[in-house]
């Protein structure tokens, strides 16, 4: 994981500000967008919050793939492209 150099205090609720570089380079919309919060070892790691596969938006046979929700779909015409 490569560090940035940004460093964020936590505020008496527990909150952590995302810089403004940051959002804009993720498209992080302020009061839209959700994130998944999870832990590997002693990693606090946020997700932006994608409900659907990432190629189509659509719901049905999701699975992941490199860190990504794919449908079933995707990934069949995805192995037909060889």
């Amino acid at each position: 994981m490569k560090s940035i150099g940004i460093l964020r205090k936590v505020d008496e609720l527990g909150r952590i500000v995302i810089p403004k570089e940051l959002r804009k380079k993720f498209g992080i919309t302020d009061n839209v967008d959700y994130f998944e919060i999870s832990v590997e070892g002693d990693t606090i790691l946020l997700k932006k919050y994608a409900p659907g596969c990432a190629l189509c938006g659509g719901t049905v046979g999701l699975a992941d793939v490199n860190g990504h929700d794919i449908c079933a779909d995707c990934r069949a015409k995805i192995k037909n492209m060889d």
